[in-house]
């Protein structure tokens, strides 16, 4: 199984962001949160913030869309480049329909769920996305502690993946840490979204490798489900 590590520049300096994206160069892809203030309490990118991110970032973005109405924004930032766009399903009536428009312009195709999102009305739909995100904290702040609650949604994710034969990324964001993407990983989670973990280490590329490391001793075969 691959195993990403996709640390999140919400935990970096935004300062020297051009830096701290190099001190990640080890990463799979940098994940970068975008609120509007509205479907989430906080504030962050734009667009115009994103581009500038995409020009100075050595690895590809993985853009997660905490944003109302992703059906007129989503599609703007696969056109910027983005490699990944991740949107709420709860943000949107159609969530095929954004999906299909994002892998129309080049982008993969990401559907989020909130912890308390019941995953059930989306597994036969898998095929639309290319990357299920479960929120293992409330979505709009850094910081939170990881809620073990969510890993049997992810578990019947992985499983059900698993059967269709699906190539299906699997990836948590929130509370992730040494301790927490072993959890994860068994549970089986591939793609990790990292912030303060990495960003608040002495080295932020030895984290990384030690995050890989972690993940890769507790990924599970969940064929083993069937």
């Amino acid at each position: 199984m691959s195993i990403r590590i996709n640390p999140s520049i919400l935990a970096a300096d935004f300062v020297n962001m051009e830096s701290a994206l190099h001190s990640i160069s080890s990463a799979d892809l940098v994940h970068v949160d975008v609120m509007d203030n509205h479907f989430v309490p906080n504030l962050t990118f734009g667009p115009g913030m994103v581009g500038r991110i995409q020009d100075v970032s050595p690895i590809p973005l993985d853009v997660h869309l905490m944003i109302e109405n992703p059906e007129r924004w989503a599609p703007g930032y696969a056109e910027l480049g983005a490699f990944s766009v991740t949107f709420h399903a709860e943000s949107t009536s159609d969530p095929v329909a954004v999906a299909r428009r994002l892998r129309e312009i080049g982008s993969r195709a990401g559907l989020a769920l909130k912890p308390g999102t019941d995953v059930e009305p989306y597994l036969e739909l898998l095929d639309e996305f290319d990357q299920i995100l479960v929120m293992t904290v409330e979505p709009g702040f850094g910081g939170q502690k990881f809620m073990h609650e969510t890993m049997p949604k992810l578990r019947l994710l992985a499983e059900t993946a698993t059967r269709t034969g699906s190539e299906l990324w699997l990836q948590v964001d929130g509370g992730i840490t040494e301790d927490t993407i072993a959890v994860a990983a068994e549970a089986g989670a591939n793609t990790f979204v990292a912030g303060s973990s990495v960003f608040a280490s002495d080295n932020p590329a030895l984290q990384i490798d030690t995050l890989r490391q972690t993940a890769s001793r507790h990924a599970h075969d969940h064929r083993a489900n069937r």
